[in-house]
């Protein structure tokens, strides 16, 4: 008897143990969020980090970002919210902290534990100048009084709780950093890839919690609201035909070496974000993921 109360005391510790760790906050590096603003700038930091393209529903005309189409997984369909600035239907009564929390650690306020459909694992990455103006661009927007959609996902996906431990588990806050030993080209390439552009939702595959496998790169995927989608590595890309200026003109167009036309999500993605990138920014992206630099 005394032997099972012991066990049963051993277990209890460790479980307890398990709790503090799974559900402790999730931290990261502080943000200057002192920064001038630049609401202008910002415009353009929301169209590299394709807000419109998730948060609008434009197959329905839905109005600009008041949230998006439904994002089907193998967990259940997760709906992007409106992040107008209006004040109750959206996100007008946010500070720019919440904002910057909510990119840097995945936390909305009132400690809102957000599922990693929102790409904050990639958007943790931004610089604190670009959260700061994407923050006053989005406050320049329009407010649309059209309340947020409830994901459609069940027990025990629904559990908001369940998301601290998942983030204490695979999510890690944190900076882009520069490779000092690469170009100031293929460095803005690899932090719009990694970060605001997040094309690793997509393009790197998931584990069966759904974290990125983030050792693996960017060798394509299945099951995510794009459906399959291809790699994007330097092998596969070449592969596909592509160089520099095949793979920026893709990004431009929609249209590959093959003479296809990418369409559904990646369509949108190049109608409503890619295709309005400055040349330059296509180029890095073009260098960092060919690794021409």
């Amino acid at each position: 008897m005394r032997r099972w109360r012991s066990i049963l005391v051993i277990l209890i510790i460790i479980g307890i143990g398990a709790a503090f760790f799974l559900l402790k906050p999730v931290g990261g590096p502080e943000r200057d969020l002192t920064l001038t603003a630049d609401a202008e700038r910002g415009a353009y930091v929301m169209l590299v980090s394709g807000c419109v393209t998730c948060h609008t529903d434009t197959k329905n005309d839905g109005e600009r970002l008041a949230g998006g189409a439904p994002l089907e997984t193998p967990f259940g369909a997760f709906i992007p919210p409106n992040i107008t600035p209006h004040p109750e239907a959206g996100i007008g009564s946010w500070r720019l902290a919440d904002f910057a929390r909510a990119l840097s650690v995945g936390e909305g306020p009132g400690i809102k534990h957000y599922y990693p459909s929102f790409p904050y694992d990639n958007y943790t990455l931004m610089t604190d100048q670009d959260v700061v103006d994407l923050y006053a661009a989005l406050m320049e927007e329009d407010p649309v009084a059209t309340p947020s959609e409830p994901h459609q996902v069940g027990f025990p996906f629904n559990i908001r709780l369940a998301m601290a431990g998942w983030k204490n588990l695979f999510f890690a806050p944190q900076r882009f950093e520069p490779d000092p030993s690469r170009s100031e080209r293929w460095n803005r390439g690899a932090y719009l890839v990694n970060g605001p552009a997040h094309c690793a939702a997509c393009h790197a595959p998931r584990n069966p919690l759904g974290a990125r496998e983030a050792n693996l790169g960017l060798v394509g995927s299945s099951g995510t609201p794009a459906g399959n989608v291809p790699g994007i590595d330097k092998a596969s890309l070449e592969e596909g035909g592509y160089d520099m200026p095949g793979l920026v003109d893709t990004l431009k167009t929609g249209f590959t070496p093959g003479f296809d036309v990418l369409g559904r999500a990646m369509g949108e993605v190049i109608e409503f974000s890619t295709s309005q990138w400055r040349d330059e920014d296509l180029e890095a992206v073009a260098a960092y993921l060919l690794d021409t630099d």
